[in-house]
């Protein structure tokens, strides 16, 4: 579960089949007591139905886990920036960060540091379209080293240099306006 939708559509299973739950958070459920399996497959298929899975295989959990530490930690955090993402991941999950990057890539097949720069790439152009930083403040906000850091990562995972992404981005915008 990433958002606050997915956490009501949970939610609302979880009533309607009569499962009683200790703590419903973002990406996790904590149930009072067992359930049977037969509620176990009514809840995965309903969820199914809206596009959510269930996992309750440890190391599914475990990844899912780790994809959300991340996301948070890019997207929602506003703290002052993190120089080491690893201690960040291996402090918030309680683990050794070699034994959660061998799971992430053994499960995913990209390592913990690919998918962290997919979802910094995400959030620049986010930022980008915005329009209310520079360029020197999306990559402080986003933990890059300099500028030049963060345009040669854009341009490897996009194909495209931040200002030409800008620009395209803005020209579709007007044409969109005028039609």
């Amino acid at each position: 579960m990433i958002s606050l939708r997915c956490k009501m559509m949970v939610e609302e299973e979880l009533k309607k089949l009569g499962i009683a739950y200790a703590t419903l958070e973002l990406g996790m459920v904590e149930l009072i007591d067992d359930i049977p399996d037969s509620l176990r497959q009514a809840l995965k298929t309903n969820l199914l139905r809206s596009g959510l899975e269930v996992m309750d295989d440890r190391k599914s959990i475990l990844i899912e886990k780790i994809k959300m530490v991340i996301i948070e930690m890019i997207h929602y955090s506003e703290d002052a920036p993190i120089l080491n993402f690893s201690d960040y991941v291996s402090e918030k999950l309680n683990y050794d960060y070699t034994y959660l990057s061998n799971i992430f890539s053994e499960v995913q097949g990209i390592t913990i540091q690919q998918y962290i720069i997919l979802h910094k790439i995400e959030k620049v152009k986010e930022l980008l379209l915005y329009d209310e930083l520079t360029l020197t403040e999306i990559a402080y906000k986003l933990h890059y080293s300099s500028v030049a850091h963060l345009s040669n990562q854009f341009k490897k995972i996009t194909g495209l240099a931040p200002s030409y992404f800008k620009s395209v981005k803005q020209k579709r915008t007007n044409n969109l306006e005028n039609l």
